[in-house]
């Protein structure tokens, strides 16, 4: 998917109830899913043991840590579309989150971004993004939130 370039915050307000930007697959494999893991001391089964997964758990395969797909919002926005003129972009928080789907081990996932409010704030804007997180040959999404976002001119 070719990316996304809004010229600057000013045009951004352009796209506010529309339809934005879909970023390009990305795999989520099992390395990243282990290091993730790692990095959060959230070592449970049915994400790091392939074996007892396949045994016991009704996905019969590892799945990502939903917290994981949710981490992704900033890489699959990158991979998706950029905004001119920004000289910082921070994650302010979210308003709604739901993990409706596992994301199995080797997955591909896509995020589709929505701007769904925009609002000023002292030095720059406050986007609110409606994101679905697809997951390639999914029948559901995998994740749905509102995601905010600040950007500073």
């Amino acid at each position: 998917m070719p990316i996304t370039h809004i010229e600057s915050i000013a045009k951004l307000r352009d796209h506010v109830g529309r339809d934005v930007a879909v970023s390009d697959w990305l795999e989520v494999s099992q390395e990243r899913i282990n290091q993730f893991a790692e990095a959060t001391d959230d070592r449970q089964w049915i994400h790091v043991d392939a074996e007892r997964a396949a045994r016991e758990s009704p996905f019969k395969e590892t799945i990502a840590h939903g917290f994981l797909a949710l981490s992704l919002l900033s890489e699959l926005s990158k991979r998706a579309m950029s905004v001119g003129g920004v000289r910082m972009g921070i994650n302010y928080g979210l308003n709604r989150v739901r993990f409706v789907r596992p994301v199995p081990a080797g997955s591909r996932i896509r995020g589709r971004f929505t701007l769904v409010a925009l609002e000023e704030i002292k030095g720059g804007v406050q986007a609110t993004w409606g994101v679905t997180v697809e997951r390639d040959g999914g029948d559901k999404p995998c994740c749905v939130a509102e995601w905010l976002v600040r950007y500073y001119e």
